[in-house]
């Protein structure tokens, strides 16, 4: 037998004793995986921006990025979801001049005639205030203004109006259009939650509007280099940033390829009707990216990516064939009742490429299905190769797994014929030898519940020195993966009660 020693020279004569140590079949390491926020920072914000950045709380990225930026919310709501994740953040500056903020407005139309507690919504989050019957209403305004300027973790600013002194102007503190999606409400929990409007007092709230345009995200995802995230967080949702990300994760070019083995998911959100998101949904097909449709609900879309993308990667960084539906999302509110999509409409929309979600009688959030846009394949005709976002985690981890154990146990290995004759032990592999270690690592893939039917791979799996460059071996790799449980269909042929004769 030939010891493959890599350091020890073979002419060594001082005796007595040497050791030198070999990993190459110690190796059981699993991937770090890494999540990204991509978002928006206050203009007064100390983060240099486009430099990604390895965060640990939501008060560091407040202190780094600005109280109440999109950032900041951000990392608040994921961080409810998956406290124990490596989170980066990749910080953008409004951008250009062209971008403009969105604003909205809250004005007081009567003054109440009782004592009562006032409950504003903005963003999903609460502001309360006591309002007394001889307040008037600029003095309602006033206070309403100061109430929100004094909750800093509020996406807006507020002042009162100059020409109306009973009208309570509300602007997005980062400009863009994703401020579009910044709800203002009153009691939402209503009555039986214990919020009324104070008797007497009327509103009339002016949604928020005119937020138009969202930062230029190619440099800032090429300043991560060779860092691999695999849950990337984005709450752009308009076509320009949707490509950009497509490009940025693509098997061609990108971090699917072959040249770059970086992987990753990209998340987000969309508001809108049942329509709209059908509508943008099937305009879409990208295996790399998953849409939530939300409709009606206080938090911004922005929050809910977060959200969701916290609420499902701690469960596929335990396992990735696991499904994640009825898993929670927290830190987002329902939106109302008559505002949930129905059981047709959400299966309608997992048909156009959108993800969707329950709502428990208790108004918790859950996970129903979580899918990719990937819809067809490039002649147009319906493809759900890649429809699961397991199935795109598995493959993941997966590849990575074999990767591992590859590189280190075929890393410096001559090569030679299948039949050739050498001593045990040598630093030589076969195209039979890698297939035997392949077809030992699905068993063991297959053992911890990630592929299945082994006895199907080997009969399948085909390893084969390439004809044109000897110093190659192509490997066509046959693994099924593991499915999951989604539909339990029970026909209940029930019987009557038999009258004995």
């Amino acid at each position: 037998m030939t010891v493959p020693f890599n350091r020890l020279p073979p002419n060594q004569r001082a005796p007595f004793f040497y050791a030198e140590f070999d990993n190459s079949m110690a190796n059981s390491a699993t991937t770090v995986q890494r999540t990204l926020l991509i978002g928006q920072m206050l203009a007064t914000a100390t983060a240099t921006p486009g430099i990604p950045q390895k965060v640990s709380s939501d008060s560091l990225v407040a202190g780094i990025c600005g109280n109440g930026s999109m950032l900041h919310n951000m990392m608040t709501v994921y961080l409810t979801n998956d406290p124990a994740a490596d989170i980066w953040i990749l910080p953008l500056s409004d951008g250009a001049s062209g971008i403009v903020p969105a604003s909205g407005k809250l004005q007081v139309l009567t003054a109440a005639t009782a004592t009562g507690v006032l409950s504003i919504y903005i963003a999903g989050m609460r502001v309360q205030l006591t309002v007394v019957s001889t307040d008037d209403k600029g003095a309602v305004a006033t206070a309403i203004a100061a109430a929100i300027n004094g909750q800093s973790t509020l996406p807006v600013i507020a002042d009162v109006d100059s020409k109306s002194s009973d009208t309570v102007n509300l602007t997005a503190k980062n400009k863009g259009w994703h401020g579009n999606s910044i709800d203002i409400r009153l009691n939402y929990q209503g009555a039986a939650g214990g919020e009324d409007t104070p008797q007497g007092m009327t509103f009339k709230i002016t949604p928020m509007a005119g937020g138009t345009g969202s930062p230029d995200l190619k440099a800032a995802l090429g300043n991560l280099q060779d860092r691999a995230f695999d849950f990337i967080v984005n709450p752009y949702t308009d076509t320009t940033s949707l490509n950009v990300m497509k490009e940025f994760l693509s098997d061609s070019s990108g971090r699917w390829s072959y040249a770059q083995q970086l992987y990753g998911h990209s998340f987000g959100a969309l508001t809108g009707t049942y329509g709209s998101l059908s509508t943008v949904g099937e305009s879409r097909n990208n295996q790399h990216e998953t849409l939530l449709g939300i409709n009606g609900s206080p938090t911004p879309a922005y929050l809910w990516a977060a959200a969701l993308t916290g609420a499902i990667a701690l469960s596929l960084r335990n396992d990735p064939g696991r499904p994640t539906q009825t898993l929670t999302i927290s830190g987002v509110l329902a939106p109302p009742l008559e505002d949930r999509f129905t059981l047709t409409e959400r299966n309608n929309l997992l048909y156009s490429g959108i993800s969707t979600y329950t709502v428990a009688d208790d108004g918790s959030v859950q996970v129903e299905k979580t899918i990719t846009t990937y819809q067809k394949n490039k002649y147009g005709d319906a493809d759900d190769s890649y429809l699961n976002i397991e199935t795109i985690f598995l493959l993941m981890f997966v590849t990575r797994f074999l990767r591992a154990q590859i590189t280190s146990k075929f890393g410096r290995m001559k090569l030679a014929n299948d039949g050739t004759r050498f001593a045990p032990g040598a630093p030589i592999v076969t195209p039979n030898v890698i297939r035997a270690e392949l077809i030992a690592q699905y068993r063991t893939l297959e053992y911890n519940g990630y592929v299945q039917d082994a006895a199907a791979f080997a009969k399948t799996l085909l390893v084969e020195r390439n004809s044109s460059n000897t110093k190659r071996i192509d490997v066509l790799w046959t693994g099924t993966l593991i499915d999951q449980l989604e539909i339990f269909a029970l026909l209940n042929q029930w019987r009557r009660a038999q009258t004995a004769a």
